[in-house]
C-alpha cells in the first residue's frame, strides 16, 4: 500500500498548548509515554474486562486486553506502512475512558445519566480524562495529546454529528479519520474475541468441541494443530487453534484493508477521510466468521448465569454509589467538590464514579452502605 496514506509526525496539528520539540522522540511517541505514564492507564489493571478474578488468577483485565489491542494493531499498521506510533498511542488509550466493571458499569452510567438527559460515552469520557482530568503537568490541565490522538479516541469506533455534539466540532466532525485510527476499532474486536474464548475456556463455560461446531475458522485450527501435534494435550490444542484464529483475522484485517483502499481508489490522507465508508475492515470471509464469533460469544458467555449475576451485583452497587453523591456531592474529593460549582452534580458524580476501579468502588460501596 502507498506510503502517502502513513499519517507521519511530521504532519501533525500538533498540540492544544505549544511545547518545544522533544531531541530523540517524535510527538507520537511522546503521546504514547504520557499516556502509559497516566493515572487512568494504571487504573485499567482493576478494571474487570468481561471476567472477575474468583474464577481465575489469569483473567483478562482492561489493561491486559489493552495491551493485546496494541500488540495486533501496531502489527497490522507496520504492514499496511502506516505510523505505527499513532496506532500504538491511540490503542494504549482507546480504553482509559471505560468504568468499573466492564460493559455492565458503562451501560448503568449511561442510565443514569439519561435520567437527566444526557448521556455517558465511554469515547468522549476518554478525551475529558485526557484534556482534564489528568494532572500531571504544571504548564497545562491534561495530557496536551497531539491532536491527531485526540480525534483518534473519539472517532475511532463511531461518528459524531456536530449538531448533536457542537463542543467537538473542532475535531473534523463531517470527515473521517485516518487509517491508523481507524484501525483501532477492529484491532479492538480481534483482541476481545479471542481473549473471550480463552477466558472462557479457562472459566469452564466453554469446550473446544463446542466452539469448533459453531465456529468453522477455529475448527480448522484445531484440525491443523492435531495434525502437526498428535501428542499434544487438549489445552495445548486448544491454545494453538486460538492463535492460528488471531492470525487469520490479524491478516485478514490486513487484507481487507488493502482490497478496501484499491476499490475506493484512495492514494491520499484527505482522500482518506473524505471516502464514503471507512477503509479498516476485514475481508468479506473474515468478517462473517467475526460475526458468528461475536454471537457465540454473546449467547454461551456474555448471557451465562454466572456473567449476569457479577453485572447484576455490580450494577446495584454503582447505582447505590452514584445516588449517594448525587445526593451528597461535597462528600467527594475536592477535585471533583470544586467542579460542583460550574458543573450539575449528576455530571460530576458520574465523571468521579467513571474514573474508579472495581476494588475502590466496592471500598467506596461498603463504607457508603456498612
Amino acid at each position: 500500500m502507498t506510503k502517502s496514506l502513513r499519517f507521519a509526525p511530521e504532519v501533525s496539528r500538533g498540540r492544544r498548548f505549544d511545547e518545544p520539540p522533544h531531541p530523540y522522540r517524535n510527538c507520537f511517541q511522546r503521546d504514547r509515554d504520557r499516556i502509559v505514564h497516566s493515572r487512568a492507564f494504571r487504573r485499567l489493571e482493576n478494571k474487570t474486562q468481561v471476567f472477575t478474578t474468583p474464577l481465575s488468577d489469569h483473567f483478562r483485565n482492561r489493561l491486559t486486553h489493552t495491551i493485546e489491542v496494541a500488540q495486533i494493531a501496531r502489527t497490522v499498521a507496520g504492514a499496511l506502512g502506516l505510523e505505527t506510533e499513532l496506532v500504538e498511542a491511540l490503542s494504549l488509550a482507546h480504553d482509559v475512558g471505560h468504568p468499573p466493571f466492564g460493559h455492565a458499569g458503562e451501560h448503568v452510567l449511561d442510565e443514569q445519566m439519561q435520567r437527566f438527559g444526557e448521556r455517558f460515552d465511554h469515547n468522549l469520557h476518554a478525551l475529558r480524562v485526557v484534556e482534564r482530568f489528568e494532572q500531571r503537568y504544571a504548564a497545562f490541565a491534561g495530557l496536551n495529546l497531539t491532536f491527531e490522538v485526540r480525534e483518534g479516541l473519539i472517532k475511532h469506533s463511531r461518528d459524531y454529528s456536530a449538531a448533536h455534539h457542537p463542543e467537538l466540532a473542532e475535531y473534523r466532525l463531517d470527515e473521517l479519520p485516518p487509517l491508523e485510527a481507524q484501525l483501532i476499532d477492529p484491532a479492538d474486536e480481534i483482541a476481545y474475541n479471542c481473549a473471550d474464548l480463552d477466558d472462557a475456556f479457562e472459566a469452564r463455560l466453554l469446550e473446544p468441541e463446542e466452539i469448533r461446531g459453531e465456529i468453522e475458522a477455529f475448527d480448522q485450527g484445531y484440525r491443523a494443530a492435531e495434525r502437526l501435534y498428535p501428542q499434544a494435550n487438549r489445552f495445548q490444542l486448544f491454545n494453538e487453534a486460538l492463535r492460528r484464529l488471531t492470525d487469520y483475522l490479524a491478516t485478514a484485517l490486513i487484507e481487507g484493508v488493502r482490497e478496501a483502499v484499491q476499490e475506493a481508489g484512495v492514494e491520499t490522507i484527505e482522500q482518506v477521510r473524505t471516502a464514503p465508508v471507512r477503509l479498516a475492515r476485514l475481508t468479506p470471509e473474515a468478517s462473517a466468521a467475526s460475526k458468528a464469533l461475536k454471537a457465540f460469544l454473546s449467547r454461551r458467555v456474555y448471557r451465562s448465569a454466572a456473567i449476569e449475576r457479577d453485572s447484576l451485583e455490580a450494577r446495584g452497587k454503582i447505582e447505590a454509589v452514584f445516588e449517594y453523591y448525587l445526593r451528597l456531592p461535597e462528600k467527594m474529593p475536592r477535585f471533583y467538590r470544586e467542579r460542583i460549582q460550574t458543573e450539575p452534580a449528576h455530571r460530576v458524580a458520574c465523571d468521579y464514579i467513571a474514573g474508579m476501579t472495581d476494588k475502590y468502588l466496592l471500598r467506596r460501596y461498603a463504607e457508603l452502605y456498612p
